[in-house]
């Protein structure tokens, strides 16, 4: 039914309504066609026809706004005694058709007859529609001028967000954002980081474009290449060439296999006109893509027994709107056929004729059409037509409700009813103050149990379905639902996707897709981006030593915990190994043993003095200070068992101050020996005036002055800085070493320094008397031992200092172990050679010191023998 007037005009406007106690206006987009607008003097209407195209899927849209219609006036218990009636028109997919059709719905007096209602009683109060965002922005424009409620279904644009320029628009279906942070999301699932972008070349193309670069530099994910689909509407076949042209080039050249597409079902047409078209070339082209369709971009709006083929996006992923099974709508599909419903209805005429092929007889200014009762919905393939309700139909259904649940609070609240014209005006306008205040608030479950409302930007919030295209042979196409995003949810729960319901294009080979400008890193490795192109280009370099990458594509090393190392690998960090000179250890078994072994060779050399105490050799070379060198050098063996093992505070205290002050006790021991042999030589002379100095006490004093010089060093050492057991574990890659620090280092070298002044002394005094007597070694033996014993601590400085750890205690070991034996064996084993093999051979070197103490105990004051003393 037709109101008004009608033309051959009027054939390009489809309509359709049911009067009822409201009415319902619908714009929907049934037909796509291209008009040349050559001047603004015309009507729309009026302009030429170039290309006209019907779209079956979106049939659907209407059918569920139908069905939705007749559950709410078979539901007693919604507005009972009242009836819903609707208005609908097809605006054939185009911007400036919206707007005049927009007009026509809001007036009832024909095409030249703008802002006139012949029919007040079945006015319309509310716009369900439009499709895509461009329509409904123009919807918008003229309704807003009425404060109509206007229930968007497929709109996802977010400049219609702004409730200052369209204060009077509901969204049934989420924001945009939210389906580009899923796309976000699912980039990142399958760690996809090199992208392309395919969009319209129009407002919504570009504000997706921007939303999505945004989210993809904050996720350090690329954009390989941005392609612009030329909106069929305004495009020429110049300029259909150059994009396929360009289309082409973008596809074969660039290394991206993901390739996000954004737009509507004009859109598609236009990219899958291009893909047939080409066929060989874009089929080698898109080889190895994976498509990521929008929501706005529905595979079922295309017609697949026409030119198109849809073969080529076979297991692409796209969101939906989210939808439910609605009880009761496929038997209402199911029983859908044009005998039962209106054959004489135009929005089916052309429909049936489509996808049937069904015969139309036409009569005047009438139609009719000539199908049997077999052309059933269900039997078509579902590119054509899908029996489960999308996700636009689910919006379309829902809107329906939610004016219909507002109006029936709306009449729970008054009990006045529209009568009469002038009282019905009045009434309408009250509809339309209150319809708003309640569309804001309304909340409510649906026949399918799910809640409807609206948020405050007055936007629906049922979330999108992620599914999986599966295109059969035949060109009959199954969505899958594999995944959701859900704003409703928990953070966790927002995104969910089941990864081994999907089914992969044959190319794959039953690997999951890859789209990265360079390969991962793997562990061990991290990422350096290449100059002068994006993050998603770059190269692996390994780890810097003590740092581990445990993840692929790692955009940085973390260094690991100072009581931890990296592995060879680099990929975790692990232990490090205590590290000290134990006696576990072969090196340190080695030293305890030598120190264990020297010392018992001291103590039994010791022993051998002793027990020839009064030989002559024993006696010649005083007693007393041969009996503290010993000692001194027993000391000097058992002094390296304080540097084996792990270090504590108390072995770090003694260490170096016990090793300094024994050695330099058996340094100022020989020097007091070296010194007293020169003396009693000197002695001899007639008139000499050193007889003064051969006294015991003499060589006493020297060996007490000497060692009381280390003493006093020691003692400041320990009263200043003291040392201490530390742990270093940055000298060694993987150990931490278990080592006592000096506290200060001065006062160790001061330590070194004094007992090198002494030996270097010694050696002196011993070289002066080096031409002694042959029958007399004592000076040449300590001259020889204080050489080696210079030599042993003049390398040990920078051994010891270009060494770590255990080997720097082992260097320390070696050398006093060196040096005391170096003392020990040159002074004491030709005197026990003597002693024990050669006893005969003391009465000879005996004699000369014989004559030289005899003399010295002739010019000495006081007589060494009265006081109990030995002769030196």
């Amino acid at each position: 039914m037709i109101c008004g007037h009608t033309s051959k005009r009027d054939l390009l406007m489809v309509e359709k309504y049911e009067r009822g106690g409201h009415t319902i206006g619908g714009v929907f987009s049934f037909r796509s066609a291209a008009f040349e607008f050559n001047n603004f003097q015309e009507p729309a209407v009026d302009a030429g026809i170039y290309l006209t195209r019907i779209l079956p899927k979106n049939l659907q849209h209407f059918l569920a706004f139908w069905y939705a219609i007749i559950e709410v006036n078979k539901n007693p218990k919604l507005l009972p005694n009242i009836t819903l009636g609707f208005r609908l028109l097809d605006n054939f997919c185009n911007g400036r058709l919206t707007y005049f059709t927009t007009m026509q719905l809001l007036t009832s007096g024909g095409f030249r007859t703008n802002n006139y209602n012949c029919d007040t009683k079945n006015s319309v109060f509310a716009i369900v529609g439009g499709l895509a965002s461009e329509n409904s922005i123009e919807i918008s424009n003229i309704a807003s001028t009425y404060k109509m409620a206007q229930l968007s279904y497929g709109s996802f644009d977010p400049v219609l967000s702004d409730k200052t320029r369209f204060p009077f628009f509901y969204r049934m279906v989420p924001n945009e954002v939210m389906q580009i942070k899923g796309v976000i999301q699912l980039l990142l699932h399958f760690s996809w980081k090199w992208v392309g972008l395919v969009a319209p070349d129009d407002h919504s193309g570009e504000t997706f474009v921007q939303t999505l670069k945004g989210l993809l530099t904050q996720h350090n994910l690329c954009m390989a290449f941005t392609q612009s689909i030329l909106m069929i509407t305004s495009a020429t076949s110049t300029d259909i060439g150059k994009e396929e042209a360009k289309m082409y080039h973008t596809f074969s050249q660039t290394k991206a296999n993901v390739v996000v597409v954004c737009g509507d079902s004009q859109s598609l047409m236009l990219f899958t006109f291009w893909i047939d078209s080409n066929y060989q070339g874009a089929q080698m082209a898109l080889v190895g893509k994976v498509w990521i369709m929008n929501a706005q971009w529905d595979f079922t709006a295309v017609d697949s027994q026409g030119f198109w083929s849809l073969k080529h996006f076979h297991g692409a992923l796209a969101f939906t709107i989210h939808t439910t099974v609605v009880p009761g709508f496929q038997d209402f599909l199911k029983a859908f056929n044009p005998q039962r419903y209106h054959p004489k209805d135009a929005f089916m005429k052309e429909f049936y004729k489509k996808v049937f092929h069904c015969g139309v007889i036409y009569s005047d200014r009438t139609s009719e059409i000539r199908c049997s009762t077999e052309e059933h919905l269900e039997s078509l393939p579902g590119a054509v037509f899908e029996m489960s309700m999308s996700g636009q139909s689910y919006s379309a259904y829902n809107a329906v409700h939610v004016i219909a649940h507002v109006l029936h609070e709306m009449h729970l609240s008054t009990s006045k009813h529209i009568k009469s014209g002038e009282r019905g005006r009045l009434e309408l306008r009250n509809v339309q103050q209150q319809l708003h205040h309640m569309l804001r608030n309304i909340r409510f479950n649906n026949s399918a149990g799910e809640e409807i409302f609206f948020n405050e930007h007055q936007e629906s919030t049922t979330g999108y379905d992620i599914v999986n295209c599966y295109v059969f042979p035949n060109g009959s196409l199954i969505r899958a639902k594999i995944g959701i995003m859900d704003s409703h949810t928990p953070v966790h729960k927002k995104f969910f996707i089941k990864d081994n319901a999907i089914t992969w294009n044959s190319w794959f080979n039953k690997t999951l897709p890859r789209s990265v400008c360079s390969e991962s890193c793997h562990s061990g490795y991290s990422q350096r981006v290449q100059e002068g192109k994006q993050v998603c280009c770059y190269d692996c370099t390994p780890c810097p030593e003590g740092m581990i990458s445990n993840q692929t594509d790692a955009d940085h090393c973390d260094r690991c915990l100072d009581e931890q190392h990296a592995n060879q690998e680099r990929d975790q960090c692990i232990p490090k190994v205590i590290h000290f000179l134990s006696y576990a250890e072969p090196l340190g078994m080695a030293s305890a043993t030598c120190s264990l072994m020297l010392s018992l060779v001291t103590a039994l050399i010791l022993q051998i003095f002793i027990k020839h105490q009064d030989t002559p050799i024993v006696k010649a070379n005083n007693r007393d200070i041969t009996y503290i060198l010993l000692v001194s050098l027993l000391f000097c063996f058992l002094c390296p068992l304080l540097f084996i093992g792990r270090p504590r505070k108390v072995t770090c205290l003694l260490r170096q101050t016990t090793f300094g002050l024994i050695f330099s006790a058996a340094v100022s021991s020989l020097l007091a020996k070296t010194i007293t042999v020169v003396l009693a030589f000197k002695a001899t002379q007639p008139g000499s005036n050193m007889r003064k100095w051969l006294r015991k006490r003499v060589a006493n004093s020297i060996v007490l002055f000497c060692f009381l010089g280390q003493f006093v060093i020691c003692i400041v050492w320990l009263g200043a800085n003291p040392p201490f057991p530390i742990l270093d574990m940055h000298s060694e890659s993987g150990q931490i070493i278990v080592q006592c620090d000096e506290g200060s280092v001065a006062m160790f070298y001061c330590v070194l320094s004094y007992m090198g002044l002494l030996a270097i002394i010694s050696f002196l005094v011993a070289f002066l008397a080096r031409n002694l007597p042959d029958s007399f070694n004592e000076a040449k033996f300590i001259t020889f031992s204080m050489l080696v014993f210079c030599s042993v601590w003049v390398c040990f400085v920078p051994t010891y200092l270009s060494t770590k750890g255990k080997y720097m205690v082992a260097v320390e070991i070696f050398s006093i172990l060196a040096s005391a034996a170096d003392l020990l064996g040159c002074i004491f084993f030709p005197k026990c050679y003597i002693v024990i093999l050669k006893p005969n051979r003391q009465s000879t070197q005996l004699s000369e010191i014989q004559n030289a103490t005899e003399k010295i105990a002739f010019y000495s004051e006081t007589d060494l023998a009265e006081k109990g003393g030995d002769p030196v």
